[in-house]
């Protein structure tokens, strides 16, 4: 059954997988509330990070390959170079999704506190949480995903490591950044709780975010775009514990 909530103009998306017609798949809603919070200076800022992240990683590996590798005729020299900034290139690619938290994890707060002064004014965060060790666990997972990358980077032999790269940072992406969000009012114990309980939801969103991830230069914005769905999701679910 397809749902119209919240906005009657809308043009009916995915239905929701929880009770109640709960809108779980805020498209248009992300849109607007960028645009309403007025975070079009940061969505710039993410965006050009995120290319300079990119465009740092292509060329260390290239430097690098050039200073390690060097072959006698030129020609070839050149080639194994190019070769490998297109690999590095190809690689960074598929590796920026997971980059995409870390970004985020400059801005997130910011965007959380706009994003819910525009389009929840009730909702309070717990002032006795403590935001400022975020960014170390952003790191921690930008380490935890990467690694997880690198483990199935044999899959890739077998023909299946694009599909089980996606379907994994798809989870790991839906999962982080609810509990970015979550845990802004909750704490992330509380936010980890809270995504087991409606895991499903959130790692479709998850997925959904991933693939803009890979899309290119829309990839780019992702930063923003993925705080701002997750806000959504969050106060769209039908149970939240006392206090949020």
């Amino acid at each position: 059954m397809l749902l119209n909530v919240g906005y009657p103009d809308r043009i009916p998306t995915v239905s929701s997988l929880l009770p109640n017609g709960i809108d779980m798949y805020p498209f248009r809603k992300t849109i607007l509330s960028i645009q309403r919070a007025r975070l079009t200076a940061t969505v710039l800022y993410c965006a050009l990070l995120a290319a300079t992240v990119w465009l740092t990683a292509v060329a260390a590996v290239t430097w690098f390959t050039d200073r390690l590798v060097s072959i006698e005729k030129g020609w070839l020299d050149a080639l194994v170079n190019w070769i490998v900034a297109l690999l590095g290139g190809v690689a960074g690619w598929f590796v920026l999704p997971v980059l995409t938290v870390l970004i985020s994890s400059l801005f997130q707060e910011s965007i959380i506190e706009r994003v819910e002064r525009s389009e929840y004014p009730q909702s309070a965060r717990n002032e006795n949480l403590s935001f400022g060790s975020e960014i170390r666990h952003d790191l921690m997972f930008t380490l935890e995903a990467v690694g997880w990358n690198v483990l199935i980077l044999p899959l890739y032999a077998f023909g299946i490591g694009f599909a089980v790269s996606f379907l994994l940072n798809g989870y790991l992406l839906g999962r982080e950044f609810f509990e970015t969000v979550a845990g802004y009012h909750l704490g992330k114990e509380a936010a980890n709780r809270l995504f087991k309980r409606h895991r499903t939801p959130i790692v479709i969103g998850g997925l959904i975010i991933m693939t803009m991830a890979l899309i290119p230069l829309v990839n780019l914005f992702v930063p923003v775009v993925a705080v701002v769905w997750m806000v959504h999701v969050y106060h769209a679910l039908p149970y939240r514990p006392a206090g949020s």
